[in-house]
This record gives C-alpha cells, sequence and structure tokens, in this order.
C-alpha cells in the first residue's frame, strides 16, 4: 500500500472578533455654580438668626440670675452665723450653721409649725370661699340677665381699684363691733361674700368663652340653673378655679397687712407675722433664724406653682381669648 507523503494539517483558526469601545474619557470636573445674592442673604440672616438666639439666651440667663440672686443669698443667709450675714455679700458659703434652723423653730412663744398650721388654715379656708363664691357670680353675670347686670359688673370692676387700706379702717369698725377681732373670722368670711373682684372678672371671662349650646341642651332635658352650673360648667372651668386656687394661696399666704391688723395674740399668728418676730427694734435681732424660717416658709408656695403651673397658664391664656 502506498502511504500519503501529505502530512495532515490542522485547519485554520477561526479570528475572533475583538470588541472595540470608545476610548474612555476622564470624569469632567464638577463645577459648582457661583452662589446668588439670595442664597447669600439667607446665609447671612441664618447666620444672624443664631447670633441673635445666642444673646437672648445669655440676656435670659443673666435676667434669671439677677432674680433668683435674693432667693440664693437668702438661702446662704440662713447657713451663716448672724455676725456673718451682711458683712459678706457672697452667695458661696464658707461654713454652714444648722442651727440657725433648729434655734429658729423654736425661738418665738410657740413653735413654728403652730405658725404653719395657721397660715394654712387661713389659705384654705379663702381658698374655698373665693372658688364657691367667686363662681357663682361669675355664672350670674355671664349667663343670667337681671335687671342692672352692667352696672353691678361695672361696679365690682371698679372695687378691683380700690387700695385694701381704704376700707381696712371701716372693716376693722364693723368687726370689732361684732367682738371677730383677734380671731380667724375677718380674714375667712370676706372671701364667702366674693370680695375678690379680680378672680370674679377671671371667671366671667371663662364662662363667656364656653358655647351656650352647651346650656340649651341642659334646659331642653329639664336642667335648671343649678344643674347647669355643677353639672355642666363647673367641670369645665378648671383651668380657672386653678388659677384663682394658685393665686389665692399665694396672695393670703404672703399677706402681711390684713393679718398684722386682725391678729394679735400670739398663738394666733400666721407665718407673715411669726417673721417679723424675730427682728426687734429694742434687743438684739436674729436674722439667721429668720432667714432659715423664710426658707422653710416659701416650700409650699414654690410646690403649689410647680404643680399647678400649667393649670395656670392654661386659665390665664383662655380667659384672656374674649
Amino acid at each position: 500500500m502506498k502511504t500519503d507523503s501529505t502530512t495532515l494539517q490542522a485547519p485554520p483558526r477561526a479570528k475572533t472578533a475583538r470588541l472595540r469601545f470608545p476610548p474612555r474619557r476622564p470624569d469632567p470636573v464638577a463645577i459648582t455654580p457661583a452662589p446668588t445674592p439670595a442664597a447669600k442673604s439667607g446665609r447671612r440672616g441664618q447666620t444672624r438668626r443664631r447670633v441673635l438666639a445666642v444673646v437672648k439666651h445669655v440676656c435670659l440667663i443673666l435676667l434669671v440670675v439677677v432674680a433668683l440672686y435674693p432667693v440664693i443669698w437668702m438661702l446662704v443667709s440662713s447657713l451663716r452665723p448672724d455676725g456673718q450675714i451682711f458683712s459678706n455679700p457672697s452667695i458661696i458659703p464658707t461654713t454652714l450653721h444648722w442651727e440657725n434652723y433648729t434655734y429658729g423653730w423654736t425661738a418665738l412663744t410657740k413653735p413654728f409649725s403652730t405658725y404653719l398650721v395657721n397660715s394654712l388654715l387661713v389659705v384654705v379656708a379663702a381658698i374655698a370661699g373665693n372658688l364657691i363664691t367667686c363662681s357663682m357670680a361669675a355664672y350670674a353675670f355671664a349667663r343670667l340677665k337681671f335687671r342692672f347686670q352692667k352696672p353691678a359688673f361695672a361696679f365690682m370692676l371698679v372695687t378691683i381699684m380700690i387700695p385694701i387700706h381704704v376700707v381696712i379702717v371701716p372693716q376693722y369698725i364693723l368687726w370689732s363691733q361684732l367682738g371677730l377681732v383677734n380671731t380667724f373670722w375677718p380674714l375667712i368670711i370676706p372671701k364667702f361674700c366674693a370680695t375678690d373682684a379680680f378672680f370674679t372678672f377671671l371667671m366671667v371671662q371663662f364662662i363667656r368663652g364656653l358655647p351656650k349650646s352647651l346650656d340649651e341642651a341642659a334646659r331642653i332635658d329639664g336642667a335648671g340653673h343649678g344643674q347647669i352650673f355643677f353639672r355642666i360648667l363647673l367641670p369645665l372651668m378648671t383651668p380657672a378655679l386653678a388659677t384663682t386656687t394658685i393665686f389665692t394661696f399665694i396672695w393670703t399666704w404672703n399677706d402681711f397687712f390684713a393679718q398684722m391688723i386682725y391678729l394679735t395674740d400670739p398663738k394666733l399668728y400666721t407665718v407673715s407675722i411669726a417673721l417679723r418676730a424675730y427682728i426687734d427694734a429694742q434687743t438684739s435681732s436674729s436674722y439667721g433664724a429668720m432667714f432659715a424660717m423664710s426658707m422653710v416658709s416659701i416650700i409650699p408656695v414654690v410646690l403649689i406653682f410647680i404643680f399647678g403651673q400649667k393649670y395656670l397658664v392654661q386659665g390665664i391664656a383662655t380667659t384672656g381669648l374674649k
């Protein structure tokens, strides 16, 4: 057999097509547009507002410090001996003289707790009187129609401008003839006669802000004025009642003039009169004990203001809408 001398050759390889991509271009440089005049003014306004906010807060902090300085000084003075109280105006105590509190509690003829209880009795009775009578008088002025209503309301507002020093003499003569001087009754009975016209006006404004449709719906159901007042309007008057309570508490607790006129027996002294007893023009005065008991006496006022602050703001804001 003849063999083929030619060698087998491999078939030629197929040429693969290469993908050609366009040359990569460099990323364009981000060009930020120039700020417009409006943007510049906006940034300046924002910076100005921030500066004004910082200045405002600094001023408020300084005002708070100025307002609280007397209280802080009194607190520090209550922990100093009497000889260092007026010689050192600093509010940083160097020594803690706790004896002022123990001595001040028993320095007078009665323990200081007696005067706290007396003040609490007068305050609670005054609050009850203002809440009951002022709310009823306010309902009469705001919802009822009677003869001489507007002149009576105007006369009530005029009494707000009459200072107590004008009426204290005839009132003292009246209570003296009734034999009630040197008792708590001259301080309590007027509160049950709606003599605090400010609270009556406060509640009148609040009731006028309530819709009269509530009264009409209750009247259709057969409710009288008593049921409308106690069951419908009175529960809605919580902010005004809370405001009356807080103001009556603070004003009665801090009252000095009327209580000094009517109370002469030391066992009937209230807190404001008892604090005055620590200072004597003829003998030595105990300022440290007085400052110590003053710090004790402001604790109830601070507590009632803290717990009733929400109702206080709400009541004043609501009554000022109309």
